[in-house]
């Protein structure tokens, strides 16, 4: 086995048995190396490209997004968010179907692990800077899993692709190891406001064991919690049951850009059976 890189839970594609190991222990990981510097260049393009085709309603409305922001108003003027956009950019599709990730995304969930980029919002291209114009600065505590608790597509693996590196000046991850591990209710009280139906699984984590506290309504301090700084090209990779958040830029002048998506270990839904429930704060 390789040695693992200097930093904590980063590891090259030469060492993915340890990557794994720290995945299931800890419910993250970050994967380096695995892109060019030229194949991130080639993403950034593409990315800023269909950014600014939303706003120039050049692109159908398909791929812009105001479902994740709260001021929907500022997606006139500025897009947070381009939706399915491995639709319109082959380097961002070849990057999340390249055979590392697939054989990465395999260990994790399965041989029969699917990539969720053409249902519900598909994969994304998220700017986050903390600029007036923009509708997306943050996020507060949450499990992926809770935005789907009447799904059968469960367990899952969130990717984030980064184009720019993290840090507290442009905001970074907020995670709490091994929380994948706990058994997490549904958002039943979340901070929006936002029913859940009755269809839902009360609760859902890797094994049945309680968690030891509840968890926040918006960006408290937790126990446990640590923050995870990824540089440019980097893909960190975290469980849908993983509890997270993302900490405010610091500095007004900066951008923090990444593409999510995540592949499913789970049943495809039927064609049209979407749940997306925002529980979490932004």
């Amino acid at each position: 086995m390789a040695a693992p890189l200097s930093t904590p839970g980063v590891f090259g594609p030469d060492d993915l048995d340890g990557l794994v190991w720290f995945y299931d222990m800890y419910g993250y990981a970050t994967l380096r190396g695995v892109l060019s510097e030229s194949d991130v260049d080639t993403i950034e393009a593409e990315c800023v490209a269909a950014q600014q085709g939303v706003v120039a309603g050049d692109l159908d409305s398909r791929y812009g997004s105001t479902v994740f922001i709260d001021e929907a108003a500022k997606a006139e003027k500025f897009a947070n968010y381009v939706e399915y956009v491995s639709e319109v950019s082959s380097a961002v599709d070849s990057a999340i179907t390249g055979p590392v990730m697939r054989d990465v995304m395999s260990r994790l969930l399965g041989p029969d692990s699917w990539l969720r980029d053409h249902e519900q919002y598909g994969v994304v291209y998220q700017d986050a800077r903390p600029g007036k114009e923009s509708g997306y600065t943050r996020i507060g505590w949450h499990s992926d899993w809770q935005s789907g608790p009447s799904l059968e597509v469960w367990p899952s693996t969130a990717f984030t692709l980064h184009i720019d590196g993290t840090s507290p000046a442009n905001g970074f991850l907020r995670v709490v190891p091994g929380s994948h591990l706990w058994d997490t209710p549904a958002p039943y009280r979340n901070v929006n406001g936002v029913s859940v139906p009755d269809t839902a699984q009360p609760s859902g984590g890797r094994t049945g064991r309680k968690p030891p506290f509840e968890m926040p309504l918006g960006f408290e301090k937790i126990r446990g919690e640590v923050g995870i700084y990824a540089e440019r090209g980097d893909v960190i990779l975290h469980d849908a049951y993983l509890w997270h958040s993302a900490a405010r830029a610091t500095d007004d002048n900066t951008q923090r850009r990444h593409v999510r998506g995540g592949y499913f270990g789970g049943t495809k839904p039927a064609a049209g059976v979407e749940e997306f429930i925002k529980n979490a704060a932004r």
